[in-house]
């Protein structure tokens, strides 16, 4: 039966406590083991991609399937969905290679970050061994990156999974006419280290650049600028905040439209109260 990981580590550290830094031959002989145990502890790639793979299309689903991204959206048409529904699929596929290259990327730099760990400590012990060894320290060590890497790999799908629920709501608002996006943030939630910054755009509304209301002379930016002016929602790692995206002039606000803005608007209510 294949060694353990854990049980690799504790027989290098043995060996070297014993013979300490000898040769270079003796080193590479347990980084070699000890990088076979670490890839042997993970999930295998197909796995690994798998479990990426079923939480990003749950939360397809749950936003496109069962129209839950109309919550971000008050206003917009669901035909307009079922139109957008070729991008928002190539959002996903586009979605579920990055992040598993991100999770490649981190399991790599785990194992990597385990060798330099051991190497570090192996080549610090004179030759013939120490009895001043503390193992138990000196193991803990070396396992860190490598049992931190099951809670990191938790962190990137929640993290990548508020970045796909940012970028179907943001592929929508695109193709479906969105004039204006008010900033959402949870600095409320209990216990979420929010950013102060996000914190200050919380209610806030920014322009969409070059959108039709725009250019029909209708609405301006407020001082607040453009959509493209601040990062995006869940861009930066770990953000949860989001735009509730507008359609509609009569949902700005009214320092946002010219005066042929809410002259046009005044025309759209009287019709509207004459029918």
């Amino acid at each position: 039966m294949a060694e353990t990981f854990s049980q690799v580590v504790t027989e290098a550290v043995a060996d070297i406590e014993e013979h300490g830094y000898d040769s270079e031959e003796r080193i590479a002989f347990w980084l070699g083991k000890i990088r076979a145990a670490a890839e042997g502890a993970m999930l295998t790639p197909e796995q690994m991609q798998a479990k990426l793979r079923d939480a990003l299309v749950s939360i397809y689903r749950q936003m496109v399937e069962k129209k839950g991204i109309v919550s971000m959206h008050p206003g917009i048409g669901r035909f307009t969905i079922e139109q957008v529904r070729p991008q928002l699929r190539a959002e996903l596929d586009r979605r579920i290679m990055a992040s598993a290259n991100l999770i490649k990327l981190n399991r790599k730099q785990a194992i990597e970050k385990t060798l330099q760990r051991f190497s570090g400590w192996s080549t610090s012990i004179p030759k013939g061994g120490s009895k001043n060894v503390k193992t138990n320290d000196v193991k803990k060590d070396i396992r860190k990156a490598l049992q931190r890497l099951p809670f990191e790999e938790r962190r990137v799908l929640v993290d990548q999974g508020h970045k796909f629920t940012s970028s179907l709501s943001e592929t929508l608002a695109q193709d479906g006419g969105a004039i204006a996006g008010a900033w959402h943030s949870n600095w409320r939630q209990p216990n979420y280290d929010y950013r102060e910054d996000h914190k200050e755009r919380d209610r806030l509304v920014y322009a969409v650049r070059g959108c039709w209301a725009l250019e029909r002379g209708l609405m301006k930016p407020s001082k607040h600028g453009y959509t493209d002016d601040i990062t995006k929602p869940a861009e930066e790692p770990f953000c949860r905040c989001k735009y509730r995206w507008i359609y509609n002039l009569r949902d700005l606000p009214r320092d946002m439209l010219t005066a042929k803005g809410r002259d046009e608007l005044s025309k759209a209510r009287k019709v509207t109260n004459a029918a």
